[in-house]
């Protein structure tokens, strides 16, 4: 009879590291703060210095703190976030060697189905309807600024997927919609005359149009609405930077929304 796994005992530190990413994750500690002095942790965790410091180590690793050094350092607490979890899925997607057209590919089967979630919202009016119509304004009111239209346009399919409802969706598809948009923006950066005035104005009747569904309430309508606005608009993008593949220092180098 073969023996039976050993069971590995977690060490000092992750047991000190899993503590603290509990306090962070449940909000005990937030975005921001820093946390206690050495001292403290010291007393509170009753471990040596080099476990804490590894302990601080798997923390700076997943993400969920920086260190900073001198008078005034200390190590600063960070929440995940779809932007952070968009550029590790981009490394990864680097990494395989995979394309926009993957990414948008992706997209042409899920954003849909967000459209037809905000639809099927039953208190979409207030949840909804209002954040689309906030985006629609802003491209409206900055139409003629080309260099502003694609930005705001994406805004648009950002804020479909976060009044979805479904936080796994949101986040997942959310990181997805944030590496399309940081591609598509360096395409068209790239161009002289990014977007003629005739397909600018017809991506913007198609978002008034999906509002439209969403406020009625027809999921079906609004599903198909997204899925011939995303076949138009990765035609579009694909035609000039087909060629690329992802690249994860474009969601580092993108701009806070």
């Amino acid at each position: 009879m073969a023996a039976a796994p050993r069971i590995r005992s977690p060490r000092v530190a992750e047991i000190v590291a899993s503590r603290l990413r509990d306090d962070i994750l449940s909000g005990r500690l937030r975005e921001g703060d820093v946390l206690p002095s050495q001292e403290s942790l010291f007393t509170e965790f009753g471990v040596s210095p080099p476990a804490l410091r590894e302990a601080i180590h798997i923390l700076e690793v997943d993400g969920l703190v920086s260190v900073r050094r001198g008078n005034m350092g200390g190590a600063v607490v960070h929440l995940p976030s779809a932007e952070r979890t968009a550029h590790m899925i981009s490394m990864v997607l680097q990494s395989r060697s995979s394309t926009p057209a993957d990414v948008s590919g992706a997209l042409m089967h899920l954003e849909p189905i967000c459209a037809g979630m905000c639809a099927a919202r039953e208190d979409r009016m207030a949840e909804v309807v209002p954040y689309l119509q906030a985006e629609i304004d802003r491209q409206e009111a900055q139409f003629g600024d080309t260099a502003q239209y694609v930005p705001n346009a994406r805004r648009f399919h950002e804020a479909l997927v976060s009044r979805c409802g479904n936080e796994p969706m949101i986040l997942l598809i959310g990181s997805l919609e944030l590496i399309w948009s940081a591609h598509e923006s360096s395409v068209w950066s790239d161009e002289p005359d990014p977007m003629r005035d005739k397909t600018m104005r017809a991506a913007l009747r198609d978002h008034h149009k999906m509002l439209d569904a969403i406020a009625d309430g027809n999921a079906d309508r609004a599903v198909r609405l997204a899925q011939d606005h995303l076949a138009a608009a990765r035609r579009n993008t694909l035609a000039v930077g087909r060629d690329r593949t992802i690249e994860a220092k474009l969601i580092s180098n993108a701009d806070p929304r």
